[in-house]
């Protein structure tokens, strides 16, 4: 399978799947010779992807628009009449035929507001028209108020010439009936939610939200509030990932914390039958207290990738009794970094999402990086044009993403010196 490209957050991602071949993908298992090296991020993000093709949600539900924010459209949207029905006024002024136009002041022969209907423009007259409302029969271009000047009589005289079509919105501008407007698997934000209440739909079909649980693992972990004990932390990435995946159109079940005890995982797997994803932080390992391995070997499979990213290297792929399972890496940057760039696309080609990869732009350099053999996402901030960076790049320091704005990414094998471009990913693209 080929490796992504360098800046394979700019790049046109397909619509639909990113292999390569034809060739069926599949999961490798731990011991399979050819999974013995790091796994490019590009081909990790392939095969989650096909996982996605084969598994997408089922169901469908009609929702109004007002509840219809982040969701993935199932069905495409038709306009169901010319947009606009009619031609209308880009500005307020007055409505005329031009040629009947010969320099002398014209009279006002009607008023045409937004959501009047007007009738036909009398020979050799004007209509006081405003923005918005529909251009009477006659009438073939509209001269902006500033060009006009009105006598004491109330006749008005023009200041420019005018030409046919000038300031007016034509018929079926936007769209024509029976145009389809927004395509099934368009992810629904603002715009696109306006767009559809602009077309007169007050309810979208959109596809189920996927239920996704997060499940902790590690004695070591406390929830927020609780006392610490010796050795023991807060557990944020559970925190950051419920409100993530809530964020991202997901159905949340939050299975808490489990201590290391393989019978109280078994136990806990064995509840969350009834999810779309097992989302884990930590807890995987070949170690003695590996409990979830353990416990994902007996009950289905379990795959650990090496990725050949930082922060972020550890990744568990695999199922238990019919569920998949990901396991993220448990130092809080490293969760931050695999879920933006693989759990989240994975998750929204679950619900049948076309665009699944944050968008990045090019940024100067105003550090400088030397050369890794991993593709690196550091933590930074735009400034003047130029990426700053946090001065702990450390992947147990989740405060360094939230003093940054974005993601800088350094492909594998390059340095960088300052004023280089680079590719930077904004927070905004990943946390949408």
């Amino acid at each position: 399978m080929a490796s992504w490209p360098s800046n394979w957050t700019t790049a046109t991602a397909p619509a639909i799947s990113f292999r390569t071949s034809s060739r069926p993908s599949r999961v490798k298992a731990v011991g399979d010779a050819s999974f013995r090296g790091l796994l490019p991020l590009g081909e990790a993000l392939e095969r989650l992807l096909a996982l996605a093709d084969s598994g997408l949600v089922k169901g469908t539900e009609c929702v109004p628009l007002a509840a219809a924010d982040g969701r993935v459209l199932a069905e495409a949207l038709h306009a169901v009449s010319d947009l606009p029905p009619w031609p209308n006024s880009a500005m307020d002024g007055y409505a005329l035929a031009h040629a009947d136009w010969v320099g002398e002041p014209m009279e006002v022969s009607q008023r045409i507001f937004a959501g009047h209907s007007p009738t036909p423009l009398k020979p050799g007259t004007c209509a006081r028209i405003f923005t918005g409302a529909p251009v009477p029969e006659g009438a073939d271009c509209v001269q902006m108020q500033e060009n006009a000047q009105v006598d004491d009589d109330g006749r008005v005289h023009f200041t420019r010439p005018a030409t046919a079509g000038l300031n007016i919105r034509p018929r079926g501008q936007e769209c024509t009936a029976g145009e389809r407007v927004l395509e099934a698997g368009t992810r629904l934000g603002p715009i696109e939610l306006g767009l559809a209440a602009t077309l007169g739909a007050a309810h979208v079909t959109v596809t189920r939200k996927p239920r996704v649980a997060v499940l902790s693992t590690g004695d070591e972990l406390v929830a927020p509030g609780e006392p610490l004990g010796p050795g023991q932390i807060y557990n944020s990435n559970r925190t950051l990932l419920c409100s993530w995946l809530a964020r991202t159109g997901c159905e949340v079940v939050d299975a808490g914390i489990i201590v290391d005890d393989l019978a109280l995982t078994r136990d806990a797997l064995a509840r969350l039958h009834e999810v779309d994803l097992i989302l884990t932080t930590g807890g995987v390992s070949v170690g003695e207290a590996d409990y979830l391995g353990q416990a994902l070997r007996e009950g289905g499979q379990l795959s650990l990738w090496k990725l050949a990213i930082k922060p972020g290297k550890p990744l568990t792929v695999g199922q238990y009794q019919g569920t998949v399972v990901i396991g993220l890496p448990g130092n809080p940057a490293s969760t931050l970094v695999t879920f933006a760039l693989l759990a989240r696309p994975y998750l929204l080609r679950l619900m049948g999402c076309t665009r699944v990869l944050p968008r990045g732009h090019r940024v100067a350099a105003g550090f400088k990086w030397p050369e890794g053999s991993r593709r690196e996402f550091l933590r930074a901030r735009v400034h003047e044009g130029r990426a700053e960076l946090y001065p702990n790049q450390s992947s147990g320091v989740l405060r360094s993403a939230a003093w940054a704005d974005g993601l800088i990414e350094v492909p594998e094998g390059q340095a960088v010196a300052e004023g280089n471009t680079v590719n930077f990913i904004p927070m905004s693209e990943l946390l949408a």
